[in-house]
């Protein structure tokens, strides 16, 4: 009985240190942690529901594509709705401030999240690929092979987020302990098990098939610039489209490096070595895509500029267009209602 008791307090104890305990940050700089995530919230809450609205208010939008763009613009705004005001209110606290279950619930979320936008990063990637250098295959992608392709990458990223919560690997507050993570600081087997299969199914094989699809993409379009076969509308838009696609992967990597960096340092290495401003810069690195991912629509795209504007001056349909007059291949086609 009384050596129950001693273990039932020293597992007390432990979460007490875990969660609540004493942050490696100073208050000041929990502080401005937690106004760079309200003030990053706020901006991509804002930009992801107009991207939301424009492809409500016009069907031209609701292209195959940029199907899998609202579905992006979806996990920002799950990350940005759920993930940033938790984080903040901690920072503000000081300490991880919603105990144990919150703790695995906001990192399951996150990791979700996280893994969807990677997924579906490699969706627009194969559809380049499809559409610009395999249009014999391109134009046989019907309405369900690409919700085919958007489900898998929202499965994927379901079996990745609860594998923790089932016991590999697991969830825990960092260092700063006001944001939950992977649980680096505890790299036995299951973790380093689990970090690499992640890191490998989720960043290096989508990197590869990204580089894959876009390095053909760069060569069929040379190739079709050479011929002079580019002088026309739908290349245009496709091209658009492309820009913006290549961009996203750009800052993809810029994103999620640091954060693969961390996780490798803690499978090979001693994470207590691994520095307290590191550990809390990577997570809000792999965070940022979901205020620049509208920019890079509107900044890359014609046809969403169009849109935007628009919006901005409350125009109605009649008064704006944004599609092209010739035919289109599968993925530029509006999608059936």
């Amino acid at each position: 009985m009384c050596d129950k008791e001693m273990a039932s307090g020293f597992l007390n104890a432990s979460a007490e240190t875990v969660y609540g305990g004493k942050s490696a940050f100073t208050q000041s700089e929990h502080n401005i942690v937690a106004a760079y995530l309200i003030t990053a919230g706020v901006v991509s809450l804002s930009s992801n529901i107009v991207v939301m609205l424009m492809f409500v208010k016009f069907r031209e939008l609701r292209t195959a594509t940029n199907a899998i763009i609202i579905n992006l613009a979806f996990t920002d705004i799950g990350v940005a709705g759920i993930g940033y005001p938790m984080s903040a209110a901690s920072d503000l606290h000081g300490s991880w401030k919603f105990g144990y279950t919150g703790c695995q619930i906001y990192a399951a979320l996150n990791i979700f999240f996280g893994m969807a936008s990677i997924g579906l990063l490699t969706v627009v990637a194969i559809d380049r690929y499809l559409t610009i250098c395999r249009p014999d295959i391109g134009q046989k992608m019907t309405t369900l092979s690409y919700t085919l392709l958007i489900v898998a990458a929202w499965l994927n990223a379901v079996f990745w987020s609860s594998m923790p919560i089932v016991g590999w690997a697991g969830y825990a507050p960092d260092p700063t302990g006001a944001t939950c993570t992977i649980n680096w600081r505890n790299n036995d087997t299951s973790f380093v098990s689990y970090t690499m299969t992640v890191v490998t199914v989720n960043f290096i094989i989508p990197l590869a098939v990204m580089f894959y699809c876009y390095y053909n993409v760069s060569v069929t379009v040379k190739r079709y610039k050479a011929s002079n076969c580019l002088d026309n509308m739908d290349w245009s838009d496709q091209m658009d489209v492309t820009k913006m696609s290549i961009i996203m992967i750009v800052m993809f990597l810029a994103a999620w490096s640091p954060y693969s960096i961390v996780c490798l340092w803690a499978s090979f290495g001693d994470p207590k070595q691994i520095p307290a401003p590191m550990a809390i810069i990577a997570p809000l690195f792999a965070k940022s895509s979901t205020f620049y991912n509208p920019c890079i629509y509107v900044v890359a795209n014609k046809k969403f500029r169009r849109a935007i504007i628009g919006m901005l001056r409350c125009q109605t349909r009649q008064r704006i267009t944004i599609s092209n007059q010739l035919p289109m291949t599968a993925s530029t086609a509006p999608l059936n209602p």
